[in-house]
């Protein structure tokens, strides 16, 4: 069973029952368990083409797609020496009831597909980890992991390039969405640094839930941007609102250092590709990119450690105002996605689906 999404109008979305195709050798059918759905798969939806995350799970019809999702899956079939039957692993997954991977450079923790239209891809999104090889998995958290962590490693890839670039010589980071979970651990981790100040944009709607968490130096609705002091500042653009990043730009002006674009929540209102605000370019943040980077210049077993340590002490603040709410079948995990696709769910709640 696959959900699958018309790539060019997101709110048409249907459900195929396409059936096992028989395994070739060397490939492994991966039954999906249970996987978040958040706003930051809207965001895989809205820049599907321009980021190619449509490519991960083609769908079987052009002009329909499977959105990318993260979760745990179990081997339920395998032609693969290295890869048994009963291995639960945790990856990038499509909106289904199970999958084929071509696994290779596997080993006790994790393997790779290989699938030939995998390959230009990012390796990070085509790498699954074995659950029982794991030294940060714990069978309580895997709600937390679904939903937080692929949120939470990429804020802390936003933090760290900021912060390795200086902050772009500004004192102050602007993100707006600022009830989105990638927002609040964005925002968690900006506001650690001394010297700092994070604000969050968000609609009035949110803004007593955003002042409440505590992680932001100050919270302002998308029509206040020109009350705020024009400091020199970072914006870390998650609506991708063309109007809202139109205003931020014309508002800090000269003294805006740096606008970086990492999502689309607001995926009906993002500009268009030719669309040029005042100031400084926009410039997408492509996450693969500072993993690279830093296992370059770090290792990847300090990466791990670095990222581990900050994990421990996000995932513990956010099981305070975190709630889970379940999705289980084809029609609830529609209404999920519609939920969040309409911004009507509520920033604390967190979808953990299954078909």
């Amino acid at each position: 069973m696959d959900f699958e999404v018309n790539r060019t109008d997101l709110q048409q979305t249907r459900i195929v029952n396409p059936g096992p195709a028989p395994l070739g050798e060397g490939e492994v059918r991966l039954r999906v368990d249970r996987f978040a759905l958040t706003t930051n798969n809207i965001t895989y939806a809205v820049y599907g083409e321009a980021m190619q995350y449509w490519n991960f799970f083609p769908a079987a019809e052009p002009g329909w797609g499977r959105v990318p999702v993260w979760g745990f899956a179990d081997v339920a079939e395998s032609r693969c020496d290295d890869v048994g039957v009963g291995v639960r692993v945790y990856g990038y997954l499509p909106m289904s009831s199970d999958f084929v991977v071509t696994p290779g450079k596997a080993d006790g923790s994790a393997f790779s597909d290989m699938s030939p239209h995998r390959q230009a891809m990012a390796g990070p999104y085509n790498r699954y980890v074995r659950t029982a090889g794991d030294p940060m998995y714990t069978p309580e958290r895997e709600d937390h992991q679904m939903l937080l962590w692929p949120l939470f490693f990429t804020s802390f890839l936003i933090d760290d390039a900021i912060d390795d670039a200086g902050f772009f010589g500004a004192t102050s980071v602007v993100v707006s969405s600022a009830s989105s979970k990638t927002a609040i651990v964005a925002a968690f981790l900006l506001h650690r640094r001394p010297g700092i100040e994070v604000v969050g944009l968000t609609s009035e709607a949110n803004r007593e839930f955003v002042e409440q968490l505590g992680c932001y130096t100050r919270v302002v609705t998308y029509d206040q941007v020109n009350t705020l002091d024009v400091h020199p500042a970072v914006f870390v653009d998650i609506a991708g609102n063309s109007a809202v990043r139109d205003a931020v730009h014309r508002h800090y002006g000269e003294r805006l250092m740096y606008s970086m674009i990492v999502g689309g929540t607001h995926w009906d209102q993002v500009p268009s590709a030719n669309a040029e605000p005042v100031g400084p370019s926009p410039q997408f943040f492509f996450a693969p990119a500072q993993i690279t980077k830093r296992n370059a210049e770090w290792g990847h077993a300090v990466l791990d450690q670095r990222v581990g340590a900050a994990w421990e002490q996000f995932v513990s603040w956010a099981s305070v105002w975190v709630e889970f709410n379940y999705a289980i079948g084809a029609d609830a995990v529609e209404r999920a996605y519609r939920e969040l696709l309409g911004g009507r769910a509520h920033p604390r709640v967190g979808y953990i689906c299954s078909l």
